[in-house]
């Protein structure tokens, strides 16, 4: 690609540009540094130039000053004053010259320049062909100091001296080069020793992410001190590594669990086939068909609730609306028109914020969990507290052991008593109820009663307290 497209399009080829953050940003602090300084030593230049000029102008101006003023009539170069401006001439009108210093004997006129009379001062540069150059001040002598040395005309006083080296060579621009080439690369050193040891943390991080699989997620990255972004990033980081290995670890023991639970009732319907083909005229057909009908009735009961529990833990959640918790638990305690009968206790209007779907089957859960291990009633209440809403489903029959309260939360997991009270139980439900009062914000826990088992729901009210009201703000945000 030729280099006028480049520039015209103002890119870089990509072979040429820098492949590192580090050599970027020294290569970018290089580039402008050399602008900077280049502009700097540019106008230092010009400053330094103008100042030497200047000076030695003052200088033969001076010396030309006091010439002029030791003049005496006959005899205008007897009083040459001693100075290193020590080229002197008088020049009249015509040419000639009148007067000069020892340096200047016989030779012509340094300079066929006459000031006006109206601007008698004036300062010039004459070179000669060989090119070198003599700083000039040229002084028009007034009619009175011209009628005090009888001189006709007004003529010229020439001063001057040979032009310094530091303006007559380029010493000046060598030695300014010089020092933005060293300051440039003082620079470029310095921006790739701090972004070096800036950066370092952040290959340290690269390098420990390099050795981080998905079959060990045990691992965290190093945390640099201090609080600054790179420190920020490797917490947060660490963060995401520990929930990432959390959730990893739940996917692959509820994988396990499933498979296990899925494995006996596949393998029991499996030898019920096989055996009703191995031996048709031993095994009864019909039956054998009924118990593949409850078999596969019970895996289809697993799969939709474990399709339930991945939507909720997965699924975006939908736009909450205002649910009535009231008229839900009388909704449904109505409905409860068989088994042990269920007492309703409502104080006041409670409303929360959610999905009135997903809190209906919340309720329905407790209520037949209620109802399968009570003795003789369910006692439900809804309640607020504390900006709050409490919702509380106890019944009277064995309760659950303080050790594992927690326990019957977890997928699949089913105590003794209640597999009796129920075979065919997923042992899901429990799990979904807890995944739906999360995703509301709220929670779901087994506490202390006098008799049974006492499941209480807390959840943020629509017009609780500040911290509900943020919780509720939270949800709306996550539905968006």
């Amino acid at each position: 690609m030729p280099i006028t497209r480049f520039q015209e399009e103002g890119k870089m080829p990509h072979s040429l540009r820098p492949r590192s953050i580090r050599a970027r940003y020294t290569f970018a602090a290089t580039v402008a540094s050399l602008v900077f300084l280049t502009i700097i030593g540019g106008v230092v230049g010009i400053i330094v130039r103008y100042k030497v000029q200047a000076r030695v102008y003052a200088e033969t101006q001076r010396v030309a000053a006091e010439w002029i003023s030791g003049m005496t009539y006959g005899d205008v170069s007897r009083t040459v004053p001693k100075s290193h401006v020590d080229l002197l001439q008088v020049v009249d009108v015509h040419g000639r010259v009148l007067g000069s210093s020892a340096p200047m004997s016989g030779k012509p006129p340094l300079s066929t320049l006459r000031p006006p009379v109206d601007d008698r001062i004036v300062h010039l540069t004459e070179c000669s062909s060989a090119g070198k150059c003599v700083l000039l001040t040229a002084i028009r002598l007034s009619p009175a100091e011209a009628g005090r040395l009888r001189l006709p005309d007004s003529p010229v006083v020439y001063a001057g001296m040979s032009q310094p080296s530091i303006l007559a060579t380029h010493r000046l621009e060598l030695f300014i080069s010089a020092a933005i080439a060293l300051l440039a690369a003082l620079i470029a050193w310095t921006t790739w020793w701090a972004v070096g040891r800036t950066l370092r943390p952040v290959e340290a991080i690269r390098t420990r992410t390099a050795e981080i699989t998905l079959s060990d997620l045990s691992l965290r990255l190093p945390q640099p001190p201090g609080d600054d972004e790179i420190a920020q990033l490797a917490r947060t980081s660490n963060q995401t590594l520990a929930r990432l290995e959390a959730a990893v670890d739940q996917q692959r023991n509820f994988a396990s669990v499933v498979s296990h639970e899925l494995r006996n009732p596949v393998a029991g319907l499996h030898t019920q086939l096989e055996e009703a083909l191995l031996y048709p005229g031993d095994v009864d057909a019909h039956g054998t068909i009924q118990a593949a009908l409850s078999t596969t009735g019970r895996l289809q009961a697993i799969i939709d609730d474990l399709l339930a529990l991945a939507r909720l833990r997965t699924a975006v959640p939908e736009a909450p609306v205002p649910v009535d918790l009231g008229a839900l638990v009388e909704t449904e305690v109505a409905a409860r028109v068989r088994g042990v009968p269920v007492r309703a206790h409502i104080s006041g209007e409670v409303k929360v914020l959610g999905n009135e779907l997903q809190l209906i089957r919340t309720l329905n859960n407790l209520l037949v969990n209620a109802q399968r291990h009570a003795e003789a009633a369910v006692e439900i209440t809804v309640e607020r507290s504390d900006g709050q809403a409490i919702v509380t489903v106890m019944d009277d029959g064995d309760g659950i052991a303080p050790e594992d309260r927690e326990l019957v939360f977890e997928p699949f997991v089913r105590l003794r008593e209640g597999h009796r009270r129920d075979p065919g139980g997923s042992g899901l439900g429990l799990a979904i109820c807890r995944a739906i009062i999360s995703a509301h914000c709220g929670s779901l826990r087994i506490e202390d009663s006098p008799r049974g088992a006492q499941f209480v729901i807390r959840l943020p009210l629509m017009d609780g307290d500040r911290y509900g009201t943020m919780r509720i703000a939270t949800l709306k945000q996550e539905t968006v």
